[in-house]
């Protein structure tokens, strides 16, 4: 007789066993144990309600890890080294006050609980890969960066504390020689690290940032098709991609990799560079004059009606990093790094040199941070903001190959038209109101 299958408490997905007390999952077992070990602060942008199911655990991780403590998930059965296996498999669900539920969800039980050491070394990835506020789908491939700890901890690639030593150590690999310590970083003003100043100067030198060169002049009045709007799309990812394709013939490191490499980097992540290109270097002309474009153009009523729920999600992303990225305001410098670091992901298939991607990505990781923390000492979590990111693009990328082509249209007039507008109201109220014909008051 076939055994009862028991499903999560939290998602309802197909539950393991019972992980910190309660019948659940992998996923929100594993979730749940890097936002307490991580102590990860999220936000809600909705009610504090979302739906939690399988397909919409990701959508928001506030409600999710809510709902682990609400079903009595045990955060005292966590190890405190962050390695695998629970302090005390025989503890059951705990009840735990609606007060000690807000000081979690809050990040003041972190500030208070003194067992937590200073710098936590433990997988800050997410076994769904996702990030603040949108998280990314069970079916992609695994990031290549995880995301860091307000203690500016850092696990890459699945390197665990055993190799903690490569780098604060006296037998630091060669090519890290030049790098900074990611420990015991002094909190004053400093300089930028010579080399890595070398090697953004590399990185912004091959980079071709000059406005596209697509037309997207429209007349007014002109009334823009469905089949006119996608070819302009198609020819802007044309554009796009021919200059990826230039900008790997001069990445400081081309020599270093194999062609048969490169290509299969490029097949892999072209549509994640596109999209990191025009949420930053060319958001302007994306927010300018393609957006005037898609404004003169008009779904039908088929067009409405038939717009799938992935589009749906696809958009809600979408313009949760354009505003996000429009926050972060991130400069050639940093797109540079970002676009080297997602570029160089040795969980591609059938790469030939992962060992070598392993340690380019770790250089610009290094040289990305030592950067952003000369350049704005003031933002301290600017670092981990800029590099959470890059899963959500990925996981966007991953999405729009199931959005159907004739939708792309729609869809890329509906993200423009809510960026564009929020835009405009963020300008509205963040500058003087100033009456025609008068001074604006001193």
């Amino acid at each position: 007789m076939q055994a009862e299958q028991r499903s999560c408490l939290i998602c309802g997905d197909r539950a393991t066993g019972l992980h910190y007390g309660i019948i659940s999952c992998e996923g929100c077992k594993g979730f749940f144990k890097r936002s307490i070990c991580n102590k990860r602060i999220y936000r809600c942008s909705r009610d504090k309600n979302c739906e939690m199911s399988r397909k919409q655990r990701n959508r928001c991780q506030y409600c999710r890890l809510l709902k682990c403590l609400q079903m009595g998930m045990n955060r005292k059965a966590i190890r405190e080294d962050g390695m695998p296996g629970g302090r005390n498999k025989s503890i059951g669900p705990v009840q735990i006050s609606d007060e000690e539920i807000e000081r979690i969800m809050s990040g003041q039980e972190f500030k208070d609980d003194a067992n937590i050491p200073e710098h936590t070394w433990g997988n800050n990835g997410d076994s769904d890969h996702s990030s603040p506020g949108n998280g990314v789908s069970d079916g992609n491939q695994p990031s290549p960066v995880s995301t860091l700890s307000s203690n500016r901890s850092v696990e890459l690639n699945g390197y665990t504390a055993a190799l903690r030593e490569q780098y604060i150590g006296n037998a630091m690999a060669q090519h890290y020689q030049f790098l900074p310590h990611l420990f015991g970083y002094a909190a004053q003003p400093r300089s930028l690290y010579p080399q890595s100043h070398t090697l953004i100067s590399q990185l912004v030198a091959a980079e071709e940032l000059a406005p596209l060169g697509t037309p997207m002049l429209i007349e007014d009045g002109y009334r823009v098709t469905q089949v006119e709007l996608f070819a302009l799309l198609c020819r802007l990812a044309d554009e796009l991609l021919f200059r990826q394709i230039s900008w790997i013939k001069k990445l400081p490191f081309f020599c270093e990799l194999s062609i048969e490499d490169y290509t299969r980097l490029l097949s892999a992540t072209w549509q994640e560079l596109i999209l990191l290109a025009c949420l930053t270097v060319y958001s302007a002309q994306v927010l300018g004059d393609l957006a005037n474009v898609t404004d003169k153009y008009t779904p039908s009523d088929d067009e409405l009606q038939s717009f799938s729920e992935d589009g749906m999600e696809v958009m809600e992303k979408l313009i949760y990093l354009f505003r996000k990225f429009h926050q972060l305001k991130v400069c050639n410098e940093e797109y540079a790094c970002m676009k080297a670091i997602n570029f160089l992901n040795q969980d591609i298939r059938d790469l030939t040199n992962v060992t070598q991607l392993e340690q380019l990505n770790k250089r610009y990781w290094y040289v990305c941070q030592d950067y952003t923390e000369y350049k704005y000492p003031h933002q301290p979590k600017r670092f981990p903001e800029i590099m959470m990111c890059l899963p959500e693009i990925r996981c966007i990328a991953g999405k729009l190959v199931n959005i159907p082509l004739e939708q792309l249209p729609l869809l890329f007039k509906a993200v423009l038209h809510s960026c564009k507008s929020s835009l405009n109201n963020y300008r509205t109220s963040s500058s003087p109101c100033v009456t025609k014909g008068t001074a604006p008051a001193n």
